[in-house]
């Protein structure tokens, strides 16, 4: 009976950790990263050439997720292997991609969801709070703490597939995987939002004198006492909406913001001397 060894299975792991956007491209996305994890278990399940390269052929198909929480899907699949290499009759290409192509919409919902808006958010505000003064602090910590939680989380999410193999797929398109995701993209939201008010306060230094001079009325603090941190969510709205709903991508939108910025300095919106 053949049996993957737990150095091959870490060789695979460490094949996807490292090189799951190897050749990246639009066309195959991260399907060469999968190649070269599914190689190590591929030339150990199987010694001759012929079904090496039949069982390498299964990986060719286009695939594309979350890479961290996408291990999962590379272990899943290792187990399939195993099982096929062992003559198990419902295990072929078909059943192998298609897991594959069922789990990447789930997979990459939950890890955009739990890792790109909650987790590194949440390293992010740290590590910004501990960079106050320009303290290497925080850029330390952040490279230290993401790298650390993202090669253990991703080598247990790699080995917990392998040891689950297709009972994953239940958990995770199932009515359990839906109720996670809703839940995930909710606390996404909310943890958004607090490190755009925490860390991009935008105010105005708008103001209507008197004859004297005097100001009479202060824009932004007529705004705190109605909402504060109102021109911020603005600002976050026109960002999202300009990115999401008219496909603007991230660099107009930062030259955008710089012209909104100038022409509000000129106009005297804005001040460039405020400090916040």
């Amino acid at each position: 009976m053949a049996k993957i060894s737990k150095k091959t299975l870490t060789k695979s792991f460490h094949h996807w950790y490292y090189g799951n956007l190897t050749c990246f491209s639009q066309e195959h996305m991260q399907t060469f990263g999968y190649l070269a994890s599914m190689l190590p278990i591929v030339e150990e399940l199987y010694d001759k050439k012929e079904d090496q390269a039949r069982s390498m052929h299964t990986y060719t198909a286009f695939f594309n997720t979350e890479p961290q929480l996408g291990a999962l899907v590379v272990g899943i699949t290792a187990g399939l292997e195993e099982a096929r290499a062992n003559g198990a009759e419902e295990v072929n290409d078909e059943t192998i991609n298609g897991l594959r192509a069922g789990l990447m919409g789930p997979v990459a919902g939950i890890g955009d969801s739990l890792i790109v808006g909650t987790l590194i958010p949440i390293i992010l505000g740290i590590a910004l709070g501990l960079s106050n003064g320009g303290s290497p602090l925080g850029a330390i910590f952040y490279i230290v703490v993401w790298n650390l939680l993202a090669y253990l989380g991703m080598r247990f999410a790699y080995f917990k597939g392998y040891e689950l193999g297709d009972k994953a797929v239940e958990f995770l398109v199932g009515p359990q995987g839906q109720a996670i995701r809703k839940s995930i993209s909710i606390i996404g939201g909310m943890v958004i939002g607090a490190v755009a008010a925490t860390w991009v306060p935008v105010k105005t230094a708008f103001e209507l004198k008197n004859a004297k001079g005097e100001a009479f009325l202060k824009l932004q603090d007529q705004l705190d006492g109605v909402y504060p941190g109102l021109l911020t969510a603005a600002f976050i709205v026109l960002c999202w909406w300009l990115m999401a709903k008219k496909n603007l991508s991230p660099i107009k939108v930062m030259l955008l913001l710089v012209v909104i910025a100038f022409v509000g300095v000129l106009v005297g919106f804005f001040n460039p001397g405020l400090k916040y």
